[in-house]
């Protein structure tokens, strides 16, 4: 079944609430599991075993339910969209939450609608009609600025300068990646089942990840007997609960709902990470880092209103 047949089927209500349900909590709780899990893991083995795992599984569930496994044609497309989201998009965070704190890098990812907006030129005509949706933009953008300038400011003669340095700018790739690789998914389709489609998105991820890992020497010396007990139910949780509940979820919103309109993850997501880090990983916000935080969700629910009104 193609994903534009499915998109014309009458949609459970119930089913959308349930998915985005997923897409908000637990994807918000997955930083605090990517950061446990870095306590026995290196960041590429990590997420490649994650995705490794997590389409087997699902390619599993899809022979078992019956569907095709590999698409009439376009098998790249879905290659494609697993690289930007699952390598670049979601292998930023991985990356950088080496060296920032799980709330700040959920925070930073709560820029991602306004990239949603920008990228997706087909509502242009929709997405920049009120000036609410350029107020939104403007408010994102000092948002994030806002969020980092004391940290930089501070680290500016610091030895650890360079490697936070870093882990900023990959976060900024992986916050144009994952709306380009999910903008581009809902105009070019695949006919494949949502499991089926998850599943090769997922393999391409892990073969990624490996790959870097091998070349990174990230197998050298790594023993599984010394990943503590708390890296080991990280890494479960995200592949279950992270990747083939959650990931699984976002995909089919993707062919159900405006692409905008799923990008509301993100508003979400770093409360729930903010809380988490806070509450369990004693993590601390400073006050620009809050306000940074109070001034992007402004942005995007501002971008947001203009579509309501645009709607009415």
């Amino acid at each position: 079944m193609s994903v534009n047949s499915r998109a014309r089927q009458p949609t459970s209500r119930l089913k959308v609430i349930l998915a985005f349900a997923a897409i908000y909590l637990i994807w918000g709780s997955t930083y605090y599991g990517i950061k446990e899990a870095l306590t026995g893991f290196p960041p590429f083995m990590l997420g490649g075993l994650r995705f490794a795992v997590a389409s087997v599984i699902m390619f599993g569930m899809a022979k078992a339910q019956g569907f095709a496994l590999i698409p009439p044609s376009g098998l790249w497309k879905t290659v494609l969209v697993g690289f930007l989201l699952l390598f670049i998009g979601n292998g930023a965070v991985v990356w950088a939450q080496q060296t920032v704190p799980s709330s700040v890098a959920a925070i930073a990812i709560a820029v991602a609608p306004l990239s949603f907006t920008l990228i997706d030129k087909p509502q242009w005509g929709v997405n920049f009609r009120s000036p609410f949706t350029m107020i939104g933009i403007a408010a994102g953008i000092a948002g994030v600025w806002l969020l980092f300038r004391e940290r930089l400011s501070a680290q500016l003669t610091d030895a650890g300068f360079e490697a936070e340095a870093t882990a900023i700018a990959v976060l900024a790739v992986g916050i144009l990646a994952w709306p380009a690789g999910s903008v581009w998914s809902k105009y070019n389709p695949v006919q494949l089942s949502n499991t089926s489609n998850s599943a090769w998105q997922m393999l391409t991820g892990a073969t990624c990840f490996l790959v870097v890992s091998a070349l990174r020497g990230e197998w050298e010396g790594f023993s599984f007997a010394d990943v503590p007990t708390n890296a080991w139910i990280a890494e479960a949780y995200l592949i279950v609960f992270g990747s083939i509940i959650g990931f699984s979820a976002y995909v089919w919103l993707l062919s159900v709902r405006p692409a905008t309109q799923v990008s509301t993850y993100a508003y979400v997501n770093p409360v729930v990470a903010v809380l988490l880090g806070v509450w369990l990983g004693n993590e601390a916000l400073g006050f620009n880092e809050i306000t940074g935080l109070l001034v992007i969700l402004s942005g995007v629910l501002l971008i947001n209103w203009a579509k309501y009104r645009a709607r009415s």
